[in-house]
């Protein structure tokens, strides 16, 4: 991955292959670095504003050559758009677009010099859209490519130029806190991109190994006969179709005091999703490999949360299966007893994520949570309701999903949130068993919710549904087509604030 280092130096002192400058839309002055740039090359940019070539619309980029007018060889004027409607997100995807036209230069190094950004809450916030805007926007997933195109080079280093010693500080804690979490999510893209024969569950408990990165973490993973112990059977009735055995991953971190209640975040971990007996259409059902998204982005929360020494207790549960069909496949009609011990009247086997989660959900319980956040590529009735590109929160906690939402604010990894009232819970009751697992069409993302709501008891509890985002057929500023890993970049927001651990100084 491209390395970020923090250099005390200025946008017109730099020396190296090319440095990255902005400039807003509708406005006719060069500001700041890229005004300091424009007089010390004798008005290399001042030419292309008023020559009408570069606007400052946002994402735009002009690649001047300085000819031995700067120590820098070229100059990538960024447009930012208007000013004042530039925000963190539009910081994000327009530093993805000029990391993207960097590369295609074939330049391995480049610098940016980012001026005061006003509308920040914390000072810190730029440093880190830059930061990830440029690391997520580089992304790619190359490891079944046995060749690469001519010329296709990858970026090495990033320089952020600092004016001072502070602001070099200020910067470096900023710069580093971002590359944490842009690996936590290119951890957890690698994972959903990697095909379902190399990433089964027993795969997935063995990457599992790499989250822990110190003491203070706690790997356990269950396997059939101890979840057969614990009663966990909606799980191990999931797993019956496949001959690749189901796991239970369990990730302690402890980093807050001793005793304090943790946060537990619960991720569906289905490697490959055929429906079962209920069997999917064959149009696109390679993309199921991603139905283990929430589960990857568990791993990778609790990686960066590690790394950054967040000082909290978090603990993360990832039920991990196949759902195939076969001689043993769970069907249509079958009663499964939980770990829970209510009963549920299977009605689709391809409602299977809430059946493998209600034995997580009541796992969690035992931990005592301070809240519990579970995360699933469950329906298509979310994407149907919300489109591609939104989360769906259904949730008992007001206070929980108001801190959620904040940080889908401050991400920019859209949320809204759908209601479960008991008036939709009343299209699971079963004739014969306590529940069903499914309500029909109906609804199909609140029913789920509603569904899995019988598993958390008085705990607070939120339950995202990122069926939409979380595998995207076209490509996005900083999210490469394909595992967007949505939500590692959310929870971690949200777990910062929570932890309230200043950041940057």
């Amino acid at each position: 991955m491209t390395s970020v280092e923090v250099r005390k130096a200025s946008a017109a002192g730099f020396r190296g292959e090319l440095v990255v400058v902005c400039h807003f839309e509708g406005s006719r002055k060069l500001e700041g670095a890229a005004l300091e740039l424009d007089r010390a090359s004798g008005g290399i940019l001042r030419d292309l504003l008023d020559r009408g070539d570069f606007s400052g619309k946002h994402g735009q980029v002009s690649v001047v050559y300085t000819r031995g007018a700067l120590p820098a060889h070229r100059v990538l004027l960024l447009g930012l758009g208007k000013k004042k409607e530039c925000d963190l997100e539009k910081l994000r995807r327009a530093f993805s677009k000029a990391a993207r036209a960097v590369r295609d230069l074939g330049v391995a190094e480049f610098a940016v010099r980012l001026d005061p950004f006003g509308e920040a809450k914390r000072p810190e916030d730029p440093t880190e859209a830059v930061v990830e805007g440029v690391l997520l926007g580089l992304y790619r997933f190359t490891r079944y490519k046995t060749s690469r195109k001519e010329g296709d080079k990858d970026i090495r280093k990033v320089c952020l130029l600092a004016a001072g010693d502070r602001e070099a500080r200020r910067m470096k804690a900023a710069a580093g806190a971002a590359e944490v979490v842009s690996r936590a999510v290119c951890y957890a893209r690698d994972l959903v991109s990697t095909p379902s024969n190399e990433m089964t569950p027993r795969d997935m408990a063995r990457r599992a190994r790499e989250v822990v990165v110190s003491k203070k973490v706690r790997l356990t993973v269950l396997g059939n006969r101890e979840m057969e112990k614990l009663g966990m059977r909606a799980l191990l009735s999931v797993a019956r179709g496949s001959k690749e055995p189901a796991r239970f991953i369990i990730l302690e971190y402890s980093g807050g005091r001793r005793g304090e209640k943790p946060y537990v975040i619960v991720g569906k971990g289905i490697t490959f999703d055929s429906g079962g007996i209920s069997l999917k259409p064959p149009d696109k059902m390679e993309e199921m490999k991603s139905d283990m998204s929430g589960g990857a982005a568990v791993l990778a929360v609790i990686r960066a949360a590690a790394e950054l020494g967040l000082p909290l207790n978090l603990v993360g549960l990832v039920p991990a299966t196949e759902n195939l069909p076969g001689g043993r496949a769970y069907k249509p009609g079958d009663v499964l007893k939980s770990m829970s011990g209510r009963t549920i009247e299977v009605i689709s086997t391809d409602a299977e994520g809430r059946l493998i989660l209600a034995d997580a959900l009541t796992y969690a319980g035992r931990f005592k949570p301070k809240a519990v956040i579970d995360m699933a590529t469950l329906t298509g009735a979310c994407i149907i309701a919300l489109g591609d590109d939104v989360i769906g929160m259904m949730g008992t906690d007001g206070p929980l999903k108001d801190s959620l939402r904040k940080a889908a604010d401050e991400t920019g990894e859209k949320l809204w949130e759908l209601p479960i009232w008991d008036d939709y819970a009343e299209l699971l009751k079963s004739d014969v068993a306590d529940m069903k697992n499914t309500g029909g069409r109906a609804g199909g993302a609140i029913t789920a919710a509603c569904f899995l709501r019988k598993f958390v008891g008085d705990t607070p509890w939120v339950h995202l549904d990122i069926a939409g985002p979380a595998w995207l057929s076209k490509d996005k500023p900083y999210i490469p087509r394909g595992a967007s890993a949505v939500g590692v970049r959310l929870l971690l927001r949200f777990l910062r604030d929570q932890a309230g651990k200043k950041w940057g100084k």
